[in-house]
């Protein structure tokens, strides 16, 4: 039998066929027969229900439908470009070809005589998608799509073009609204990302690289995803093919609704691989409405910098399981200050929703009302406590989340040498009591701790002598959460000890 020409059917027959799937020495049974067998060989345990067979939908009615309410955007402008800025950001002279072999040549030695003197403004263009959603012209979109935009031109499907104001634009969330002189336009219907399943069907509708009008389908990989960036969006993670220019356009639910803005890929490559991310409409729609009000979109702040909870925190503050957001630091003066937060807490709970990993709360927050006020659940010294905070305007002073190094190798002792800070050390490290860090090796070295940080703090509790060191890492278990503070940031290291 050709493997290649199989059908699922007849595949599953040869696997029978040659014992596979029982097994070896397996026997297969018809009929009455099948039913008898199996109530032998069962286990005593329920079976799971079987998953209906559902073919991947129809499409083309959707496509047919809502396709004229999705558009082409093209902008241009004008970008400075700083004297330090990577030569690969720097634009061409006028008729270099981008495939040139001498394009980068020309990019690093642009201006007069081969030098790049000063800032230069260079020409921006760009194009990406976007959705109508009301008749009068207003239209969603990606703040990026329209960044640094002068002119921007939205295209029909019936090929009329119009030119856009840009109502207003969040880079927080990456949404952006454009509104266009134009009535009786066609809409597309706004469902919910709430409702949104992992393996639903979805469907993208765009102009990826410029080609109008273009369609592609997939599935949903994973709702709630955080991205490495400053973004708050619990994204929707998609395998739905998207390129540059699909950028800003609808993603569509097998009923046809609008239930995300396509925002961004990652890839290797510059192009798709399978992993791309979606703005939830929920959201998009929340941001809309502030921007149609206001001008633009305001969140709120805690005034925490936070980290990872990984197994080796988790074991050091006694937690079940690495879950949560740790405060490595607290700002003065701000919501969370006032709140009663300190740095070493473990945050597991805003207004009852679980904090799994800690991108989950600048989310939670950053999408939440200036002024607002929300209940805290944290981990304190080995018990849970909760807290009220009234937030605060993410404009003021942006949040920062600190990075640490996530994995500490090595057994026995910290392997530091300590000494005390003398007044002037404490006062230009900004603390009140601490050590310095003179040589670092062994368990601490191998997970980050290098000469010159300060010890501010082992397992949440504040530390001023080498005895004090001692005394907490002997009543250690496996590890030790250290708070160390350098170069003005504050972050914990997990060090495995034992």
């Amino acid at each position: 039998m050709n493997a290649h020409s199989m059908t699922p059917t007849s595949l599953v027959l040869a696997l029978a066929a040659a014992g596979v799937l029982g097994g070896a020495g397996a026997t297969y049974v018809t009929g009455s027969h099948a039913r008898a067998a199996a109530l032998a060989t069962t286990p005593a345990t329920t079976a799971m229900a079987p998953v209906n067979a559902v073919g991947a939908p129809d499409f083309s009615q959707i496509a047919e439908r809502h396709g004229a309410a999705v558009v082409n955007i093209s902008v241009s402008g004008v970008r400075q470009v700083a004297n330090d800025e990577e030569p690969s950001a720097r634009s061409l002279p006028p008729g270099v070809d981008p495939n040139d072999p001498f394009s980068e040549f020309f990019r690093r030695f642009r201006g007069p005589n081969f030098g790049f003197q000063g800032p230069q403004d260079v020409p921006v263009r760009g194009q990406g998608s976007g959705f109508i959603v009301s008749a009068d012209g207003l239209i969603l979109t990606n703040a990026h799509v329209v960044r640094d935009a002068k002119d921007v031109t939205v295209k029909l499907t019936d090929r009329r073009e119009f030119k856009a104001k840009v109502l207003g634009s969040d880079p927080r969330t990456d949404v952006a609204v454009l509104r266009i002189d134009a009535k009786n336009l066609p809409v597309v219907p706004l469902g919910s990302s709430r409702d949104l399943k992992v393996g639903e069907w979805v469907l993208a509708i765009g102009a990826p690289f410029g080609f109008e009008s273009s369609v592609s389908a997939g599935v949903v990989s994973a709702k709630g995803r955080s991205l490495p960036d400053d973004s708050f969006v619990p994204f929707i993670q998609t395998d739905v093919a998207v390129n540059p220019g699909n950028s800003g356009g609808p993603l569509f639910n097998s009923r046809g609704e609008v239930i995300g803005i396509n925002s961004q890929i990652y890839s290797r490559t510059g192009g798709y691989q399978g992993l791309s991310f979606a703005i939830p409409i929920d959201l998009a729609t929340k941001i809309k409405e502030q921007i149609v009000a206001n001008g633009k979109a305001s969140h709120a702040r805690l005034g925490v910098a936070i980290q990872e909870v990984n197994q080796t925190f988790a074991d050091s503050f006694k937690l079940d399981k690495p879950e949560g957001a740790l405060v490595s630091k607290v700002d003065p003066g701000g919501p969370a200050e006032q709140a009663g937060l300190k740095a070493g807490d473990v945050i597991l709970k805003v207004d009852g929703k679980a904090i799994v990993s800690s991108g989950d709360l600048p989310a939670l927050i950053g999408l939440s009302t200036p002024g607002q006020k929300v209940k805290l659940e944290v981990w304190r010294q080995g018990q849970r406590e909760e807290l009220t905070a009234r937030l605060g305007d993410a404009s003021a002073k942006e949040a920062k989340v600190a990075k640490a190094a996530d994995e500490a190798v090595g057994k026995g002792k910290l392997g530091l040498a300590l000494r005390p800070l003398q007044p002037q050390e404490r006062r230009e490290a900004g603390v009140d009591a601490g050590l310095v860090v003179e040589n670092a090796a062994g368990p601490a070295a191998l997970a980050g701790v290098q000469p010159g940080d300060v010890l501010v703090a082992i397992n949440g509790k504040p530390v001023a002598s080498v005895e004090q060191v001692r005394e907490l890492v002997a009543k250690a278990d496996k590890s030790v959460a250290l708070l160390i503070k350098r170069s003005g940031n504050q972050i914990f290291v997990p060090v495995k000890i034992g």
